[in-house]
């Protein structure tokens, strides 16, 4: 994680918290992922569950990059969620088939390799969210309006 990026965040927390609502499988989850220096094996767990491939019900290692992202996002606007995913870890049967039916699906994809995610915050303006991301130059950031999400990932530096 860019050390540009704590800058948004202020002080580096001590403790970090992520909340998300997946809106396929409608499930729940808040949870300390980071504590005094050290990730939490169990928390990073149950974020790797929830941000399984809904499709195929495969499980992938969400990098702890990506989640950082989230955090400070979530912090420079001032919500605490819940990320509403519409998708996180992408298998790489899944990716395939969704790639025959749209031209927005990459080859390959970050979310194949648990470093992308496509979420909204419905307590704030999709172009807000986008925005964040966009300033924040940790990643790429994908805009999708008529979906209502915005994509993000921790590979290179680009917005869409």
């Amino acid at each position: 994680m860019p050390t540009s990026v704590w800058a948004y965040a202020g002080k580096t927390p001590s403790v970090r918290s992520l909340s998300f609502f997946h809106e396929h499988t409608r499930e729940k989850l808040t949870v300390n992922y980071y504590k005094y220096g050290v990730y939490s094996r169990k928390a990073l767990k149950k974020i790797n569950y929830i941000l399984r491939d809904h499709r195929s019900g495969d499980i992938h290692h969400m990098d702890t990059d990506l989640l950082d992202l989230l955090y400070v996002i979530s912090r420079d606007l001032d919500t605490p969620g819940p990320f509403h995913i519409i998708s996180g870890y992408r298998s790489p049967s899944t990716n395939s088939l969704l790639r025959k039916k749209s031209t927005g699906v990459a080859k390959s994809s970050y979310h194949m390799v648990g470093k992308a995610i496509d979420v909204s915050l419905p307590s704030i303006r999709l172009d807000k969210l986008r925005k964040t991301a966009v300033r924040l130059e940790a990643g790429g950031v994908g805009y999708y309006p008529q979906s209502e999400f915005v994509h993000v990932d921790i590979g290179p530096v680009r917005h869409w």
